[in-house]
């Protein structure tokens, strides 16, 4: 069968790669056709555009590119209908995702959704299109099941993908000194800084980050850098500070990281499923920030705390993102072991709420048997 399938950014990569590889080993006949990035293209995927040249956050930063995202969406219509798919996959990434899903369905094209859009967070009316042009939704997140049926649309939970990529990782994981040693770093523990993978949320946050790097001389601070962003755009931040990267080597470094400043958003689970203690970080443009504080409808911004439903991870947004309350929580992290033991045992409940492994293959088996019922 032929798949064509659509992701934005880093994650959805990732996650798009193993549904791949799970689809490609149950359908020897399939072909991929993708936007995405490296990771899908590496599974065979014929890459179309990547994801660095798709990543606009915040509102007034989407607006500022509407000409680019109104150009991406009519290509990828055309390509899409080129190409003729038997079915397209859409893996997150709603503001582009959605206009394509509603394109398709016009079309009579096969639409399946894989990653919910965060509709529980904002916009719930979008699940009404969601109804109507989406053939199958596939969640990730347990509690996504239950908002769904408020709305009387059947969804398939099928555990998160994360776990499996994390389990596969950890089974061939190198040592602290393989580690330091390849990447030249100190026999230090180490700080992880994670800051996000696209231009615009590094340069705002990265620096505050590292604000606090002379506070902990016995640590080393380690950025945990995106493959799609140069070395030179970090370098520049950095300056003559003493930190060190590692770049497209996430789970490397959390595997040998005693804690971590993570920026919202996916990599604060995979951190958690690391089992390394992390404070959270998100900062936004200030007009962008106030426009969504009105409009989410979620009491965290961390999926750990979201999945949790409490505050596991501590989380410092816009304002209280600074110098003292980051040393403070990172001080909590590195030295308190009544903290630590707390947290290790809210990461085990976070796992078992998620699921057992086993999603990209559940979702392919699931797929296919609706494509074989239909086509």
């Amino acid at each position: 069968m032929k798949y064509y399938l659509i992701a934005g950014e880093a994650s959805g990569d990732l996650h798009g790669s193993n549904l791949m590889k799970a689809l490609g080993e149950q359908d020897e006949s399939a072909e991929f056709r993708c936007w995405g990035g490296d990771l899908m293209e590496a599974q065979g995927g014929t890459l179309v555009k990547h994801y660095r040249d798709l990543a606009f956050m915040g509102f007034v930063e989407v607006l500022m590119n509407l000409r680019t995202i109104l150009k991406n969406i009519k290509h990828c219509k055309q390509d899409i209908l080129e190409y003729k798919p038997d079915v397209v996959i859409l893996i997150d990434y709603p503001g582009f995702n959605l206009r394509i899903a509603e394109f398709l369905h016009e079309q009579g094209i096969k639409v399946f959704y894989y990653i919910s859009p965060q509709v529980w967070a904002w916009k719930q009316s979008r699940v009404h299109k969601i109804k109507r042009v989406v053939d199958r939704m596939y969640v990730i997140l347990p509690f996504e099941k239950a908002f769904y049926e408020r709305f009387d649309y059947e969804v398939e939970f099928v555990g998160h993908p994360l776990l499996d990529a994390i389990s596969d990782y950890q089974q061939n994981k190198p040592s602290f000194e393989t580690f330091t040693t390849e990447n030249q770093l100190e026999n230090k523990p180490i700080i992880a800084v994670l800051p996000g993978s696209r231009k615009q949320e590094i340069a705002v946050k990265l620096p505050i980050m590292l604000s606090v790097v002379s506070a902990f001389p016995d640590h080393q601070f380690v950025i945990g850098g995106a493959p799609s962003i140069s070395h030179e755009f970090y370098q520049n931040i950095i300056g003559q500070q003493p930190v060190k990267m590692v770049q497209g080597k996430t789970y490397e470094l959390l595997q040998q990281a005693t804690a971590a400043m993570v920026t919202s958003g996916t990599a604060t689970l995979e951190t958690a499923l690391f089992q390394v203690p992390e404070v959270v970080c998100y900062k936004g443009g200030k007009i962008s920030y106030l426009i969504a504080r009105k409009l989410v409808k979620v009491d965290y911004i961390s999926l750990v705390n979201l999945i949790m439903e409490r505050e596991v991870v501590k989380e410092l947004i816009q304002d209280e993102l600074h110098t003292k309350n980051l040393i403070f929580e990172l001080n909590k992290l590195v030295n308190d072991p009544k903290h630590l033991e707390r947290l290790k045992s809210d990461y085990l409940q976070l796992k078992e709420k998620l699921g057992g492994k086993g999603a990209s293959t559940t979702t392919a088996t699931s797929m296919l048997k609706t494509l074989r019922e239909v086509l």
